[in-house]
């Protein structure tokens, strides 16, 4: 337990015999050794009862089905939790949960991207590295994990940190060995706040890409981002469709009418059309940067004045996606802009290549939910979790990509963090992972994670330099752009 180590860890300091990270990383190592795991992956370990048993006999949980994979079993579950954590008597709700079964001899990883959750078998890139079992947790109000009807103001980071303390202790009791928490994106979010909210619970936390919008009204850092990213030449050549794509609106938007119609989108939500339409073609910069690498700029038309309308609407579509504002592209994500509108805050950058063109700038998050719902946006919330990582981050470690336009406002460790870290992949997108670092970094980051998870080889406490995963990539498990191709075209983390 994080507990256990955190005593060790703030003792030695007291004694002062090590420092804030290499003999820290070795007093956790201490506290937990390696363990020796036989492989076992039958369903009946060591003749115990079966594993589904055990999980079912979980009060509140339940089975949606089963699905084989090899060497693991996978379940898709439901887990009853209360609609309202600090007035449990006040209503539940059924929340969606994966279990990827590895044997309970093993370390355990908690995944969720903070959206909804695959119900195919995955594995995070932790997961990977140790070897492990993954439990993955859908973010509440997301559907189906909706509650009905839907308080909207009970999404919120300490409920959906709270949903994630329960299901935790809930397995905890099968799952006894170390456990990590991490997640990508709004993930790396989430397992921040679980992290920040119940700091006892995780043995190590692994945030990818994890935007931190501190103050929500001061966005200049991406305006920086943006005026050095990547290559001059491919700046220009972005900047210039999306200039003409506004400066054409009249005979695209007659190109848009028709698509959506065809498409049966409607714009309620956003208001008209026309809305929709500048906040896909406002995407456009920065979504190249998040889902692309440099190299994808030479399909970007050279000179965009001199293209067709066809080849101005294919290159938007291809990267922002014309269905993103419609009714129908925003319904799914309403808990997303929710929150970026009520917690979370959200990017406002100022992209002057466009000069007067745009009518409407960058949309608040207010225009993606309908007004039926009820907004109010608290101020205090990230400069509290943002300040906490800074004095208290223990075992934490945040991985951003170079060219990833999120990462311009990253989680950022204080004088009070220990045996935590902050990387980032040259040249690297939203999609940025361990794997993608510099080799010395990536086999320092792979160490902590098997020395967090309580799995690290006697040869890698020896010479961290020796990390490697435990078990070997499997192209179906772990498909690492999954992320990526779920919100794939629109300004969300």
């Amino acid at each position: 337990m994080r507990k256990t180590l955190r005593g060790v860890l703030s003792l030695a300091v007291l004694i002062g015999t090590v420092s804030a990270t290499g003999a820290s990383a070795g007093a956790a190592t201490a506290a937990q050794p390696a363990t020796t795991w036989s492989g076992s992956t039958s369903s009946s370990e060591s003749g115990a009862e079966d594993i589904k048993d055990r999980i079912l006999a979980i009060p509140g949980m339940s089975l949606i089905e089963e699905k084989p994979y090899p060497g693991y079993r996978f379940f898709v579950l439901e887990y009853t939790q209360p609609v309202d954590h600090k007035k449990p008597s006040k209503g539940t709700f059924q929340q969606r949960i994966t279990l990827l079964h590895k044997d309970v001899s093993r370390p355990t990883v908690f995944f969720t991207s903070g959206y909804n959750v695959s119900v195919n078998p995955s594995r995070s890139e932790p997961t990977q590295i140790v070897d492990g079992n993954q439990v993955s947790l859908e973010y509440r109000f997301f559907t189906p994990s909706r509650p009905e009807p839907a308080d909207w103001s009970k999404l919120d980071i300490w409920q959906a940190a709270s949903d994630q303390h329960r299901v935790y202790k809930a397995l905890k009791k099968i799952y006894s060995k170390n456990w990590l928490s991490t997640g990508g994106s709004k993930g790396g979010m989430t397992a921040t706040y679980f992290e920040r909210f119940y700091p006892e619970d995780m043995d190590g936390v692994v945030a990818y890409v994890a935007p931190n919008d501190v103050v929500n009204d001061e966005d200049s850092a991406y305006d920086r981002f943006f005026a050095r990213v990547g290559t001059k030449e491919c700046r220009d050549r972005l900047g210039g469709v999306q200039r003409e794509a506004l400066v054409r609106r009249d005979a695209l938007e007659k190109k848009y009418a028709a698509y959506a119609a065809e498409n049966k989108l409607t714009f309620t939500t956003v208001g008209n059309l026309d809305r929709a339409y500048e906040a896909v073609v406002m995407d456009y910069v920065w979504a190249f940067w998040q889902y692309s690498l440099l190299a994808d700029c030479e399909a970007i038309p050279a000179d965009a004045r001199k293209a067709t309308d066809q080849e101005i609407w294919d290159s938007v579509d291809g990267i922002s996606g014309f269905s993103a504002y419609a009714d129908q592209g925003l319904a799914q994500y309403t808990p997303y802009y929710y929150q970026a509108g009520t917690q979370l805050g959200s990017p406002d950058i100022r992209q002057p290549w466009l000069g007067n063109l745009s009518r409407y700038g960058y949309q608040p998050p207010r225009n993606f939910v309908p007004r039926s719902i009820p907004m109010k946006f608290d101020r205090s919330a990230m400069r509290d979790v943002d300040r906490w990582v800074r004095n208290n981050a223990r075992q934490m470690m945040y991985v951003y990509g170079e060219n990833d336009p999120w990462g311009a406002e990253p989680f950022r460790l204080g004088r009070g963090a220990r045996d935590s870290y902050v990387y980032t992949v040259p040249g690297g997108n939203h999609g940025s992972k361990v794997a993608g670092l510099v080799a010395g970094e990536k086999a320092k980051a792979t160490a902590a994670i098997l020395r967090w998870a309580g799995v690290a080889p006697a040869a890698v406490q020896a010479d961290p330099a020796k990390a490697e995963p435990l078990a070997k990539f499997d192209a179906r498990l772990d498909k690492r752009d999954a992320e990526l191709e779920r919100n794939q075209g629109t300004l969300r983390p």
